[in-house]
């Protein structure tokens, strides 16, 4: 039997390395124990799930709207086909405020979309916000 880690798992698809940054960083101030893994376009985030097992899966997947190859809700729509996906929260965040965007992403299994921080210190709210939405322990 394979050793799972207890510590919270976050998977980010997001091309953007400054967001990435800036959102690790975020988490790491509020629990240094969280794994973080980020990917940088849709079709890896995919690849990369499929090679995890049914105990390592993320507790929370949080998905760039305008992730390259596939976007966050391309991804969403493949994910919601898979009962192994339905307990993660997903989140869809973007620098787009657009409402068809975002009932798109919520129609098809994001827990929320979320407008991109425009600031640093944003980040640790939004931070705060995205983690309020792990899975719960089974």
């Amino acid at each position: 039997m394979p050793l799972i880690n207890t510590s919270r798992f976050i998977l980010l698809g997001e091309d953007d390395e400054d967001d990435q940054d800036f959102l690790k960083e975020a988490l790491h101030s509020i629990d240094h124990s969280y794994r973080f893994k980020a990917v940088s376009n849709g079709r890896n985030l995919l690849s990369f799930l499929e090679e995890l097992e049914d105990g390592n899966l993320p507790d929370l997947i949080v998905l760039d709207y305008n992730l390259p190859v596939l976007n966050g809700a391309e991804i969403l729509k493949i994910l919601k086909d898979h009962d192994r996906y339905l307990s993660i929260p997903k989140i869809v965040w973007s620098t787009s405020k657009s409402p068809v965007f975002r009932a798109d992403c919520l129609s098809v299994g994001a827990s929320d979309y979320i407008v991109k921080p425009n600031d640093v210190a944003t980040f640790a709210e939004v931070a705060k916000y995205m983690i309020s939405f792990f899975k719960s322990e089974n």
